[in-house]
């Protein structure tokens, strides 16, 4: 197995031709490297090759991980389902939530954050290609979604998040890229009030590169830095 280190700067590498095929600086797309099931001395390599930003699946897992790495050399993101009874964890634990996917959990987060004195900074989860099997707002959903998450003064809407099929081919993700950037761009320009829509997080190890090129400002890779995961 390659060197964490190894990994990642054939990933930064990636990611920075990406960027400039799309006339973009590497600087304006954040690497957040997802590190569910990964043991944390390999996670503690990747933090010392430089990786500044954690993501995480579930909340006990990384409660554990947080204990044992600290936060002053990383930030950490929440990039799976958060269950509602696991939110006062989550806003002790991450620094941005990419997975509100529903209002009930918008509610429960307003509640304590507002309870708490704070704000808690989320991405708005898009079912990009309606898939049963995943949670998030379909796209005919999103306006009224966000005029209603417009008015939670608990939340600060930072942007938008999207997790299409996993791809077959490197292209099978554009599409669903493509209409994830023209949302976004259409949710900029509502001007809703209450939300800092500056990010879009799409892209992962199999497409990241093609996110970018479709205008990503974050990318969660995880195998493409970690190697693969164990079964």
């Amino acid at each position: 197995m390659a060197s964490v280190k190894e990994n990642l700067e054939k990933v930064r590498e990636r990611l920075a031709r990406a960027a400039r095929r799309a006339g973009r600086s590497p600087e304006d797309v954040l690497l957040v490297a997802v590190s569910k099931t990964v043991p944390v001395e390999r996670i503690r390599e990747g933090v010392a090759a430089g990786l500044t930003v954690l993501g995480e699946n579930r909340v006990q897992e990384a409660k554990e991980k947080i204990q044992a790495l600290g936060r002053v050399a990383v930030s950490w993101h929440l990039v799976g389902h958060l269950q509602t009874n696991k939110v006062k964890d989550a806003l002790a634990l991450f620094d941005l939530i990419h997975s509100l996917d529903r209002l009930s959990l918008a509610e429960e987060l307003d509640r304590r954050a507002q309870a708490a004195r704070g704000r808690a900074d989320v991405l708005v989860q898009v079912n990009v290609a309606e898939e049963a099997s995943k949670g998030g707002f379909s796209p005919e959903e999103l306006r009224p979604a966000l005029e209603t998450l417009s008015r939670l003064s608990g939340l600060r809407v930072r942007g938008l998040m999207a997790i299409p099929p996993e791809p077959q081919e490197l292209e099978d993700s554009r599409p669903h890229f493509k209409t994830m950037r023209t949302l976004f761009e259409s949710a900029r320009a509502w001007r809703l009030p209450g939300l800092e829509l500056e990010a879009l997080s799409m892209g992962m190890s199999a497409d990241f590169e093609v996110a970018i090129e479709e205008g990503a400002t974050i990318v969660r890779v995880g195998t493409a830095i970690f190697g693969p995961r164990p079964a």
